[in-house]
């Protein structure tokens, strides 16, 4: 059995919403324990714009959590007003503190996964936390140095050098050392998390053609290839031209593309995964998913959120459960 804790993100954005409506979708207690923290009334809102029946049970602590799995655990943060499409400091406090509880739960020994809801960037900095996302705040929490943000669907897993950089810094943000831990970051991820032997990674130049040799930039010639030269892993290529690459369908080649900047994935992820497409933190020591898309402020409240990336999400970490599980066993034969 699975035990999975969802944070619930922002509550004045879709995460609560979406939340539930996964829960509705996947409850069978004979493969997962579900467990949400998130405020009480916030829960009981959308319990009844959902008509829901589920079983659950409201508790004030995971000190005394109750692993029946044929109950919803609960865990109540704490009541607030809920303000729809607003990002406030109260937001942004509750978000935070959903993570926390999940986190602890997955330190205790509580929960196998945590899935977590879009959180506000904005609210965050509103409540006074100094963290620009989930992957650096969990990476920290988790005192881990090397991981990787990585997006994960059915058609392509990319991982990011730089993650949320304004373009003028990317330059600046690119190292070998950067390169060579996200690069072995992916790898060591797709042998344990996706059971895939001898993984195929293609990596993509920075500037437009890769730099054309050094006429439009020199990053793949003083940093990219150095770096991919020091690896020498099997099947790992590149710079390949960005535009190119993708272009000719080249991902269908490899099982991780690892990209310079944001834009530069995620704009042909999403294109292709945009209800599908899950966030997963490779490198921690916990598992970690989350949808692809943010707040969704603008349709928060009105009960339109399609939940399917955070169903996707919770089908991943289901699978890397399993792949991890099999992977410990077989370190011990």
């Amino acid at each position: 059995m699975n035990r999975i804790v969802f944070t619930c993100g922002d509550i004045n954005g879709i995460g609560p919403e979406i939340c539930l409506k996964t829960i509705l979708k996947l409850y069978n207690p004979q493969r997962n324990k579900f467990i949400i923290a998130v405020p009480q009334n916030v829960f009981s809102f959308y319990q009844k714009e959902l008509n829901s029946a589920l079983p659950f049970e409201i508790q004030k602590s995971y000190k005394k959590f109750n692993s029946n799995p044929n109950l919803i655990s609960v865990i109540d943060i704490g009541n607030s007003e809920i303000k729809f499409g607003r990002p406030t400091a109260a937001s942004g406090k509750l978000s935070y503190k959903s993570i926390q509880t999940a986190f602890e739960l997955i330190k205790y020994g509580y929960a196998d996964a945590m899935v977590t809801a879009p959180i506000s960037k904005t609210a965050f900095e509103k409540a006074g936390v100094n963290f620009p996302g989930h992957t650096e705040l969990l990476a920290e929490w988790g005192n881990i140095k090397n991981y990787a943000m990585t997006f994960i669907s059915k058609k392509m897993k990319c991982a990011l050098i730089t993650i949320h950089e304004p373009l003028i810094l990317v330059s600046k943000k690119i190292s070998k050392e950067k390169i060579k831990s996200v690069i072995t970051t992916a790898k060591n991820s797709l042998v344990r998390d996706f059971n895939i032997t001898n993984p195929r990674i293609a990596v993509l130049g920075l500037n437009p053609h890769a730099g054309e040799n050094g006429r439009i930039g020199n990053k793949e010639i003083t940093i990219i290839k150095p770096a991919l030269k020091e690896l020498a892993f099997k099947n790992l290529e590149g710079p390949f031209v960005p535009d190119a690459f993708f272009a000719n369908k080249l991902y269908k080649n490899y099982d991780m593309i690892i990209g310079m900047y944001h834009d530069q994935v995620l704009i042909p992820f999403k294109m292709m995964n945009f209800h599908s497409g899950v966030n997963y933190t490779a490198g921690l020591n916990f598992i970690r998913t989350s949808p692809d898309h943010g707040t969704a402020f603008d349709i928060a409240g009105k009960n339109i959120a399609d939940p399917s990336s955070i169903i996707e999400a919770v089908k991943v970490a289901e699978t890397i459960i399993k792949n991890r599980r099999k992977f410990e066993l077989h370190k011990t034969i």
